[in-house]
């Protein structure tokens, strides 16, 4: 059971679980519709018992619509013993991507960690698409949305890596600004206590990986897996006549 012995409300943010992005060849999948994978279930079932042990509750479940968050947070309700229905926020999307075939591949590996890397520049595209400054100019409002509605102490959002470090960084600095560093490991657990006051956030927990929980399975990034991922796909046709 989480303390009230503060005007402050508890915001659970997780990224959504393990998803394969690329085949065994690098060819990627369509990213709107990839599902959960074995590893993915197990880490958003990991997530609820964690709710779980801790007797939370929920006031509120809020997802991107994307079905990895919707499938992330249908188990991680289920493993805590909830049932509440989502709320489906299409501004809370992940960061949207260009065509991957079109980045030179002198600009590949760039193209991929540089979003995500250090204090980024707003005017950094994802991959070629969209660019931070746009992924922050419709995550901030509805940040500021929700901590404006009083009809919640305790919510859940289960987003993306893109977007939870833009819900973090907004939170952490009160301003329009970008911490790729803030890294997200699939299904991980966030807290965050928010007060009335727009400066008044303090941050609990970042990246608590249930069933990783010191990180030991990697040093890479999320996007430098992927980018050696896509790699072997780029590379096996580059070839082709």
């Amino acid at each position: 059971m989480i303390a009230k012995d503060a005007a402050r409300r508890r915001i659970f943010l997780m990224r959504h679980g393990s998803v394969t992005y690329f085949d065994a060849d690098g060819r990627p999948h369509p990213p709107d519709t990839v599902p959960l994978n074995a590893q993915g279930r197990d880490q958003a079932d990991a997530a609820g018992r964690l709710f779980a042990s801790a007797n939370i509750r929920f006031d509120r479940v809020i997802v991107s619509g994307l079905e990895r968050t919707v499938e992330t947070a249908q188990r991680a309700l289920t493993a805590a013993g909830q049932s509440l229905a989502l709320q489906h926020d299409a501004d809370l999307r992940e960061i949207g991507g260009g065509k991957l075939s079109a980045i030179p591949d002198p600009e590949l590996r760039q193209a991929f960690v540089g979003a995500m890397d250090g204090v980024v520049n707003l005017d950094t595209r994802f991959l070629g698409g969209e660019t931070v400054g746009a992924l922050m100019d419709r995550v901030m409002p509805r940040v500021d949305a929700l901590r404006a509605d009083p009809d919640w102490d305790v919510v859940l959002l289960v987003l993306h890596g893109g977007v939870n470090r833009a819900v973090l960084s907004y939170l952490l600095t009160g301003q329009k600004q970008f911490i790729g560093g803030l890294a997200q490991a699939p299904a991980c657990v966030n807290a965050i206590d928010v007060g009335e006051g727009r400066h008044d956030v303090s941050v609990r927990l970042i990246n608590h990986a249930p069933l990783d929980q010191l990180h030991t399975s990697t040093r890479k990034t999320t996007m430098e897996a992927l980018y050696e991922q896509y790699l072997k796909f780029r590379k096996g046709t580059s070839h082709v006549a």
